[in-house]
């Protein structure tokens, strides 16, 4: 683009690129934002009225066991050891059991969320494109078995914003980095302040957790002065070019990080907890992980994820009994995380979003694993305005195949961003000739799912 452009051509120009969100024609737009105009993290209306204003996603990654887990297949029972695809039949080692007044079956693997499932509506029909970790991981975080393509949670805060400028619009817990790494919590072609923020949960150390934070060598005035020239010289910089999106994500990440030193420590600081909400969510990474979770999303952040670990820690390929070590530690800090935002009123308008990449095997890999399985599988929503204690489609009697009210990943993620007051099909943003979306051409709400 030439230089010399207007800046009222270029704002123009901004505008038509920005994306549909900018259609809903109130003062902070996308578009507004995008032209330098508007701080691109402030708060925007939605679409329509929300059920949740805020997103927490327990990742499972690896991928968890439906038919061990919140999919009880009798049937496996009788055909044990009959060939079916991939292997021999074999039915769960797990005993299952009828839990609330709504009666869902839950896998004694995880009885303190069948104690929430009144909570909780299961999802039995789940299918996704690919049984491949690194695709699989791909499509469920951004929509896309290819890298890169944006996240659902840079499309929650570039269409929302966040509540608290003092913190990153998304966040990601994953102690490490899982196998795809940051292309799971990429902002892609999405203005880069839009990007998670990815912290390594494995040692809780505030002071440490994000790196950087504190500046040693200057005061907090010193400071300020110093990033107010640096801003004033970068925007004068940036006016003199039409569209220059690093530039522009570069000086608004410079503002996210300054403000981060006041409450960022805070935020990460779980010893300010209570002993009694440190014992109701147990120890471990992945309870480390639930908690900060709450603190982050009672402060404002739009969207939370959690990754249970590093790696596939749910893939049990050489026995299926490892979902034991998985379920112990995730299970207590889940419930934990019902209870607490229950208890402080947040649960309703917080949406709690539970599963992996894809599901598992009813039939047996090897003598007691299970293979990859993406054709039927399980996930679970809580809060956030959906039915509790309700389950929505089904597998066959074998869990080889959705067949009621299925499920893709697209309409997930259509679903979700319902919730969060967005219609789907309008959260949009110009790239390359073309208006890309979360869920691409495709998805379909699942209506029956919302309270």
């Amino acid at each position: 683009m030439n230089a010399e452009v207007p800046m009222s051509s270029r704002r123009e120009m901004l505008r038509r690129a920005a994306g549909g969100f900018g259609v809903v024609g109130l003062a902070g737009t996308i578009a507004d934002a995008t032209a330098g105009n508007v701080d691109p993290l402030s708060r925007r209306e939605p679409h329509f009225r929300p059920r949740a204003k805020r997103v927490i996603f327990l990742f499972m990654n690896g991928g968890p066991s439906h038919v061990d887990t919140f999919d009880p297949k009798p049937e496996l029972v009788r055909q044990s050891g009959k060939s079916g695809p991939g292997g021999k039949y074999m039915p769960t080692p797990f005993k299952f059991a009828r839990h609330g007044q709504s009666g869902i079956e839950v896998s004694e693997l995880y009885p303190h969320v069948g104690q929430c499932i009144d909570d909780i509506c299961v999802i039995r029909s789940m299918y996704t494109s690919t049984p491949n970790h690194e695709p699989g991981l791909l499509m469920m975080q951004s929509g896309n078995q290819q890298p890169i393509r944006p996240c659902m949670g840079s499309w929650l805060t570039y269409g929302l914003g966040s509540e608290n400028r003092n913190l990153p619009g998304y966040v990601v817990l994953c102690p490490g980095k899982p196998v795809v790494g940051p292309a799971l919590w990429s902002n892609s072609f999405l203005p880069g302040i839009y990007q998670g923020t990815h912290v390594d949960n494995s040692k809780m150390d505030p002071d440490k957790v994000i790196g950087h934070l504190r500046n040693g060598s200057l005061s907090g005035a010193s400071q300020r002065r110093m990033l107010d020239f640096l801003q004033k010289v970068n925007r004068e910089h940036l006016e003199t070019r039409a569209s220059d999106p690093q530039l522009e994500a570069r000086i608004e990440s410079l503002e996210v990080a300054y403000r981060m030193q006041g409450e960022a420590q805070e935020a990460f600081d779980i010893r300010r907890e209570t002993p009694a909400t440190r014992s109701l969510y147990g120890k471990g990474e992945f309870a480390d992980g639930c908690l900060i979770a709450r603190r982050l999303v009672e402060r404002g952040v739009r969207m939370v994820q959690v990754f249970y670990g590093s790696g596939q820690p749910w893939d049990a390929h050489g026995d299926i009994m490892d979902h034991q070590r998985d379920a112990r530690l995730s299970d207590q800090p889940i419930a934990a995380l019902i209870r607490d935002l229950k208890a402080r009123g947040m649960f309703d308008d917080t949406l709690i979003v539970w599963g992996g990449e894809f599901g598992r095997t009813p039939t047996a890999q090897g003598a007691k694993g299970r293979n990859h399985h993406a054709t039927g599988f399980s996930m679970w929503l809580a809060g956030g305005g959906v039915k509790g204690g309700y389950v929505h489609g089904s597998t066959d009697e074998l869990g080889v195949h959705a067949v009621e009210n299925r499920m893709s990943v697209h309409d997930l993620h259509a679903t979700i961003l319902h919730l969060m007051g967005i219609d789907h099909e309008k959260l949009t943003f110009r790239y390359s000739g073309r208006d890309f979306r979360l869920t691409d051409v495709h998805g379909t709400i699942a209506h029956e799912i919302i309270a």
